[in-house]
């Protein structure tokens, strides 16, 4: 049997009758059910991608030695991570990527446990099952099985947009040490945060100055309107770090050097994120009101791009209804059996866009 047997249908395959009906409406549709950028892309990207173009020759897996300086500077500055040296990081090819392959990177196969929320982005499953390892989700350090060798953690978290706190963090840590577990924080809605202040599993404050067992995940794609770059990276414990440096050689699995270029710009810059941070607080200003109008009640949604809502009803009804306004959103039950009567709706969207949907529900 292919790998596809044991996979998950793939979950937006689900929406295409309520895309149907959406589209149907007079005005167009506003498509708030996917977290890809629609903003520009920085100028600054742009400029180092092109100028970087001519790229003959093989860049290497660990990424080329300003890469991982621009890593490390990013993190230092921004994350007040503790002091890392160029073993601890590594670029990647989008954090999908690595989400979906850090079982299989790691050697997780059957004996073994893969730990995530329990209101979770679904490739953390998908990678479980691809390495044959047994999914589980889990919300609380204390009930994490023995077997479990891989945890993650999402803050803030897609699709909730909850961040997590300063204790919270610290018992995820202690809980992936005391089972020798690998402890991996995807982050990479960490620069847009609403209600609360996201804190990496890097900074000293969360593990002590010890990097042990820890990742931080990273990327460029919603950081800097980048998804289409495919620009990511990890950073924390070197002998994990270096490990998937090794396996990856062997797989080709390898961030092409223009793009490496535009990294170290885009990380060297934080002017376009402050501009960024700007249109999503103005469109959640536009758009939270209008749910709420609505008779929506938003939960968490601290930070992330998204608005995580419920009118109290099962969340394809949900759906159904928004759809008849014109309004796609992302069904709760793509991420799990807590989330089925809530609706993830992204900010990714025109100011345009955002202005007809809160329209529409305040109508």
């Amino acid at each position: 049997m292919g790998l596809s047997s044991r996979l998950p249908d793939f979950p937006w395959d689900t929406l295409s009758e309520a895309k149907r009906i959406a589209s149907e409406h007079p005005d167009g549709i506003v498509d708030l059910s996917v977290g890809t950028p629609v903003d520009p892309t920085p100028q600054v990207a742009v400029d180092a991608l092109t100028a970087a173009g001519q790229a003959p020759g093989y860049p290497t897996v660990w990424g080329a030695p300003a890469t991982r300086k621009a890593i490390i500077d990013y993190l230092a500055s921004r994350w007040r991570s503790v002091e890392l040296t160029d073993e601890c990081v590594l670029p990647v090819v989008g954090t999908k990527e690595l989400v979906a392959w850090l079982p299989t990177l790691l050697g997780l196969g059957v004996s073994d446990a893969v730990v995530f929320p329990e209101c979770a982005y679904p490739t953390y499953e998908v990678g479980a099952l691809t390495a044959h390892a047994r999914p589980v989700a889990s919300d609380d350090p204390a009930t994490i099985p023995d077997d479990a060798r891989l945890i993650w953690i999402n803050s803030p978290a897609n699709p909730s947009g909850r961040i997590l706190g300063l204790d919270e963090l610290r018992a995820f840590v202690a809980a992936a040490r005391e089972r020798g577990a690998v402890l991996a924080s995807d982050e990479c809605y960490g620069e847009f945060a609403w209600e609360a202040e996201p804190v990496s599993v890097l900074d000293p404050r969360v593990n002590d100055g010890d990097l042990t067992g820890l990742l931080a995940l990273h990327s460029l794609s919603k950081r800097s309107n980048a998804a289409g770059y495919r620009a990511g990276f990890v950073a924390g414990d070197p002998a994990i770090v270096q490990e998937l440096v090794a396996v990856r050689k062997h797989l080709g699995m390898i961030v092409p050097a223009p793009i490496q270029a535009a990294m170290v710009a885009m990380l060297g810059d934080c002017d376009h994120v402050d501009a960024q941070r700007g249109r999503y607080i103005a469109r959640r200003a536009s758009l939270r009101p209008a749910l709420e109008a609505a008779g929506f009640r938003i939960d968490d949604s601290e930070g992330s791009l998204y608005l995580w809502a419920t009118r109290d009803e099962p969340c394809r009804d949900t759906v159904a209804w928004l759809a008849e306004r014109g309004i796609l959103a992302a069904p709760g039950d793509f991420y799990g059996p807590k989330a089925a009567r809530h609706v993830r709706i992204a900010l990714t969207a025109t100011d345009e866009r955002i202005a007809a949907a809160a329209a529409r529900l305040t109508a």
